[in-house]
């Protein structure tokens, strides 16, 4: 007879049992603490014990090579045991040391200038492994703290630059480094709640790697709660820009200027602005005989400003299409396709009177149809559809014969010099340019498409009697004007009075008045 063999089999299968449960528990602890809790499993013996969230680490850089522990300070300035084997791996890698040496010699520097102090409380925005906080507890300034989505205690703990779990005004120094501003979605959210924390008079300092003038002004616009204290290069790859909040938080309002014995209005923007400018594409200062194909080409050879400069620091970035008609008309052909946005999102808007194209816009995300026309005041208005010789699908919306203001609804009995011949449609008309004011600020980088059948010349002299013409970044413009018919040679258009040297007169004067529009068509 064999030996009998259930009992050992029984206490195997048990001690199976209990060994894969031992390695259910720690799974489950490392998923919670890693991807729920967002901490590293440096911390504590895999991941059951985390550091207590008042241990603040100091110890030399190069120290962390020779041992793998370190003294301890509690935030009370009393000292606690060591902790052998507590030190994350990460801390003694050379390029975590790198890092540390680098903010060192940055945050002691500006001890040297006053604008940091062993006493300030600090924040270190959006750091993942906290060499730069490690280098402010190293130099002395032991209150100090980072946050990131997710956390590296006891150097970093939960939050986000936009979102930060602290209460107002509760630091004396905010650093944003490694681009962290010009990199985020949000960059907006992060300057609002950067605000809100930092103590008034309290210094902000921010790291980026844009070295042009532009960004550089659209920082200081963008945190317009404070006033500029120096900015360097360090190193040749970093600009340093120091910042110091107002003791009273207040914000720039877009205003107007108009220089003596001259017309032109100009908008309150530097030199930076006018050099701009002077790289864009020069006007087409002859008359076109074929307009439709020299406008056309021109457009090839616009200079976007989002190709000459850093558009990162900006609150939000807004694409305004006046006259959009279509969604795949301008919007998907060519702003979407083709207008460099540097990985941008655009909130964008779609002005379009016409009824015929309102369904394109019924269930697309991230565009607002304002299903009105463009207009200098809020009052109905008549609008005739005009058909132009050759042109047969005017009932679509699709012809060349689009919608244009006949008059206005007060003007009575429908005179004006204006003779219809198209069918006469009525619409509601809104002030644009109070619209505009209401809904962008100088903090947004703007970019505007008009299109709008020869009301440009009533919508761009009001956007300057408001000053709203100061809070577009970026103009693109078509001029109507009474020019040579593609379908009929030797005759004009008899739907636009204007000439085209009007219409140069007020690109010219645009420009003047430094705003950077383009000729479009």
């Amino acid at each position: 007879m064999e030996p009998s063999v259930g009992k050992p089999s029984f206490l195997r299968n048990i001690l199976v049992r209990l060994f894969l449960f031992c390695v259910l528990v720690i799974a489950l602890r490392f998923a919670y603490v890693v991807t729920i809790r967002g901490e590293s499993c440096d911390l504590g013996d895999f991941c059951f014990f985390a550091l207590p969230d008042n241990f603040n680490v100091v110890a030399g850089v190069g120290q962390l090579e020779k041992s793998s522990s370190s003294a301890v300070i509690s935030s009370a300035g009393q000292a606690t045991p060591s902790m052998p084997n507590k030190i994350p791996d990460l801390w003694a890698t050379k390029g975590f040391q790198k890092s540390v040496h680098f903010y060192s010699s940055v945050f002691q520097d500006l001890i040297s200038e006053a604008v940091l102090s062993p006493n300030f409380k600090t924040l270190c925005v959006d750091t993942a492994m906290g060499a730069d906080v490690f280098a402010l507890r190293e130099i002395g300034v032991e209150d100090s703290i980072g946050i990131s989505k997710k956390a590296f205690k006891p150097l970093v703990i939960s939050g986000q630059g936009f979102k930060q779990p602290f209460g107002d005004e509760t630091f004396d120094f905010v650093f944003c480094g490694a681009g962290v501003v010009e990199k985020s979605v949000r960059p907006g959210a992060i300057v609002v709640e950067i605000g809100r924390t930092l103590k008034p008079e309290g210094f902000l300092v921010v790291h980026t790697a844009s070295n042009d003038t532009y960004s550089f002004e659209s920082l200081l616009s963008l945190f317009n709660f404070c006033k500029l204290v120096r900015s360097r290069d360090i190193g040749g790859f970093v600009r340093e820009i120091v910042l110091q909040k107002d003791s009273e938080e207040g914000s720039i309002k877009p205003s107007i200027e108009k220089s003596s014995g001259d017309s032109v209005i100009k908008c309150p923007v530097r030199s930076y602005k006018q050099e701009l400018i002077k790289k864009a594409e020069p006007l087409i200062e002859e008359e076109p005989k074929k307009p439709w194909i020299t406008l056309k080409k021109n457009a090839q050879k616009i200079k976007y400003l989002s190709a000459m400069v850093d558009i990162s620091f900006s609150s939000r970035y807004v694409y305004v299409d006046v006259g959009a008609r279509s969604y795949g008309s301008s919007i998907v052909s060519w702003f979407k396709k083709q207008y460099p946005k540097q990985n941008k999102t655009f909130d964008i808007y779609a002005i379009e009177a016409d009824k015929t194209f309102h369904n394109d816009y019924k269930y697309k995300k991230g565009v607002t149809l304002l299903p009105y026309a463009a207009w200098v005041k809020n009052e109905s208005l008549f609008f005739e559809i005009n058909e132009d010789p050759g042109h047969k699908n005017v009932e679509k919306g699709r012809g060349m014969g689009r919608i244009q203001p006949v008059q206005s609804s007060s003007g009575g009995d429908g005179g004006g010099g204006f003779k219809s011949s198209g069918d006469v449609d009525q619409i509601r008309g809104f002030d644009f340019a109070d619209w505009l004011k209401n809904t962008v600020t100088e903090r947004d980088y703007v970019v505007m498409k008009m299109d709008v059948e020869g009301t440009e010349f009533d919508l761009i002299p009001r956007l300057f009697e408001t000053g709203a013409i100061c809070l577009i970044d970026e103009l693109f413009l078509e001029c109507h004007y009474n020019r040579w018919q593609k379908c009929c040679p030797g005759e004009r258009s008899k739907k636009y009075e204007k000439t085209y040297g009007q219409c140069l007169d007020l690109f010219t004067s645009l420009r003047k008045s430094r705003v950077l529009v383009h000729q479009w068509w």
